[in-house]
């Protein structure tokens, strides 16, 4: 019985969106507090980045 393409898409994508996450709690899990703030901090200024570059396009 094979398998349906779309649902295999949708099952890689899937695990991707899980590893991502993964990846992602790890490392803010490992991170020092200092870095996370830092990070914070720094997302307004990143998000009005890339809102200038959005509209230049």
């Amino acid at each position: 019985m094979p398998i349906d393409p779309y649902a295999a898409i949708v099952i890689v994508i899937g695990i991707a969106i899980l590893a991502a996450a993964a990846v992602s709690i790890t490392a803010i899990l490992r991170a020092e507090r200092a870095d996370i703030v830092a990070v914070v901090r720094a997302l307004p200024e990143l998000a009005a980045t890339l809102m200038r570059w959005r509209r230049r396009r």
